[in-house]
């Protein structure tokens, strides 16, 4: 049976793609602090490691511990705002941590590792949608973050033969359909869940950052994955690597919704108004921001199965009313 170590498995994205990996009947492994992620998010069964990818003697002993046969890597910091405010610890934690696993899988004999990178390393794109081939210049701190993560694995490619995949998106949303996990942050920084929270009134009004953008309806453009879906390209880009080596893809749903679509969505799936205000612009918002998946579905056969926005928003709400304190509500 394959054995998996997903870092960050008890977070958002990565929790998902540990169902993904069950379903399949793999085995895995979860390395996770918890700073960010939960306990409870953990499925029964599967091991967790609580520990800081900072910490080299633990992170070895993991190696030592199991034979893996892929790392899957969703470990780290990844809040836009706040690396502009700390930049120097967002590309310590990222870069450093993220190498250093790099390096211990290889010593370990480890050669297959899937990056969850992101679509922020396009920076203000040239292009939209944005394919692999648009030009790398990250905006901010967190994206360049993984552009360097990105760079330091290709070089462990030409050099020690590892096989990876980089894997870039921009919106991560929804919840498991079956609603075995979902979306808890502390704090919430994400338009989906902000304006489900909103409309259940357990947050004050939402607020519309400018309306007077080059959009159809004046406000901007996003690209929303489901989280589920987001997964499966995980492990498609694993399977890839695996007959065809080292990969980069973008992720995108082929379609971007504007934050006005999304509160349309909510209203409709949730039947209750989202109260709402517009505030100005934040600084940095670009108009439009839509990855192109063309490359990924070509090349892997990936599909998304809860492409529409209202899947993504019917789920999202499914466990948000759920689930009113997060995992918090679990035991």
């Amino acid at each position: 049976m394959p054995r998996y170590l997903v870092t960050g498995g008890a977070g958002f994205v990565g929790s998902h793609a540990v169902l993904a990996l069950l379903d399949r009947g793999d085995e895995v492994v979860v390395l996770d602090n918890l700073t960010q992620g939960h306990r409870a998010a953990v499925p029964a069964g599967v091991t967790l490691v609580e520990a800081d990818l900072g910490d080299s003697a633990r992170v070895a002993e993991v190696f030592a511990t199991w034979r893996f046969d892929a790392v899957l890597h969703f470990a780290a910091l990844s809040i836009v705002g706040a690396s502009m405010r700390e930049p120097l610890h967002y590309i310590s934690e990222n870069v450093a941590h993220s190498l250093r696993l790099a390096d211990a899988a290889i010593k370990a004999g480890c050669l297959r590792f899937v990056l969850s990178s992101t679509a922020a390393l396009f920076g203000n794109p040239d292009r939209v949608p944005i394919d692999e081939e648009c030009r790398i210049a990250p905006s901010n701190p967190y994206g360049d973050s993984k552009r360097m993560v990105e760079e330091g694995l290709a070089w462990a490619s030409r050099i020690h033969g590892l096989r990876y995949a980089a894997l870039r998106y921009f919106n991560a949303a929804g919840s498991d359909p079956a609603g075995r996990a979902g979306e808890d942050h502390d704090p919430e920084t994400h338009l989906v869940p902000l304006a489900i929270d909103a409309a259940l009134e357990r947050r004050p009004a939402l607020t519309v950052f400018g309306e007077d953008y080059a959009t159809p309806d004046g406000t901007c453009i996003r690209d929303y994955v489901h989280v589920t879906d987001l997964a499966q390209a995980h492990i498609a880009a694993l399977e890839r690597i695996e007959t065809h080596g080292s990969c980069r893809y973008n992720i995108g749903s082929g379609n971007g919704a504007s934050v006005r679509d999304v509160i349309a969505a909510v209203e409709r799936i949730g039947g209750r108004k989202v109260p709402h205000s517009i505030g100005p612009r934040r600084a940095g918002d670009p108009a439009v921001l839509v990855a192109a998946s063309d490359r990924l579905r070509a090349e892997t056969g990936w599909q998304p199965r809860h492409g529409s926005l209202d899947d993504i928003v019917r789920t999202a709400w499914a466990w948000r009313e759920a689930h009113p304190q997060g995992y918090a509500d679990r035991p």
